[in-house]
């Protein structure tokens, strides 16, 4: 019996994984602003539908308050585990490279040359991170195969 690891689309999977860690960075960072009911009056003419459907937008707001942090910190959780089960070097690429606040701020340069200590080359930069976005695609199950 054998077993063969799914040969993957690079851009595509690499653009998944980017996007997936961006979404991160952004749940992480970025305050979740709370919807709040509207209490004011509306001078604005409004049609009517059906008259025997119920709206209840507190209700509503509330459900949407609290199922959208729950979801935000589900997959902050999620990623923060993907991430810590890969190895070592992998792990500090991502972390450094992706993860922190400044990462929009930060070039793969600057990570290879000045947070790797000693510092890297480029070709061994790009290896570790093609494999850190290939287990991290394969455990977030957003790899994109190639097409046969």
């Amino acid at each position: 019996m054998s077993f063969e690891l799914p040969e993957l689309d690079r851009a595509a999977t690499q653009a998944a994984v980017e996007s997936a860690l961006e979404r991160y960075r952004l749940y992480k960072y970025v305050l979740f602003e709370e919807r709040e009911a509207s209490i004011t009056a509306s001078s604005e003419v409004r049609n009517h539908g059906p008259t025997n459907e119920t709206s209840d937008q507190t209700g509503d707001i509330a459900i949407y308050n609290v199922n959208e942090q729950q979801e935000r910190k589900r997959f902050i959780d999620r990623m923060e585990r993907a991430v810590n089960r890969l190895p070592k070097m992998e792990q500090f690429l991502i972390k450094e490279r992706y993860m922190c606040p400044e990462a929009e701020y930060l070039t793969d340069f600057n990570v290879y040359c000045h947070k790797f200590q000693p510092p890297i080359s480029h070709p061994t930069y790009a290896k570790i991170r093609w494999k850190a976005f290939y287990r991290l695609a394969l455990n977030l199950n957003i790899a994109t195969t190639k097409g046969i």
